[in-house]
């Protein structure tokens, strides 16, 4: 998203690799006091150095979605925080779907589907889920 470019707060207009990271700062913050997240716990989670972390941090920061300092805590601003319960919300969606609708037991695969497709769903789309979900469940 470029300046003057106005944000719609739509998930589809950030990176996925930065939902990503988002995602799992969230997800770690809801199980830590405070909702303060660690570069190491982000690395461990991810399966990937510190150091890199640190380049994505920054890119988060720039972007408004963290609150953090080199060497510091992380926590999620009011923007990270509602991106990532938009995808929270997206997941949810996406594993009632494969569960309950398309009836795969395999909760690893429902769970690495629901995580890589997430990511590519609109807002527009999560409502036609919900209303087809709802329908559904009737």
């Amino acid at each position: 998203m470029t300046s003057g470019t106005k944000s719609t707060g739509e998930i589809s207009e950030i990176p996925e690799s930065y939902q990503r990271y988002i995602d799992v700062i969230y997800n770690i913050s809801k199980k830590k006091r405070g909702g303060w997240v660690t570069n190491k716990g982000i690395a461990e989670n991810l399966q990937v150095e510190p150091a890199s972390v640190s380049g994505m941090l920054e890119k988060l920061k720039k972007r408004g979605l963290i609150k953090w300092e080199p060497r510091k805590s992380i926590r999620l601003t009011d923007k990270g925080k509602m991106y990532a319960q938009q995808l929270e919300e997206i997941e949810i969606l996406l594993h009632t779907f494969f569960k309950e609708v398309l009836k795969i037991d395999d909760e690893e695969l429902v769970e690495k589907i629901s995580c890589e497709i997430e990511h590519h769903i609109t807002r527009n789309i999560k409502e036609s889920f919900k209303d087809f979900l709802s329908k559904y469940h009737k």
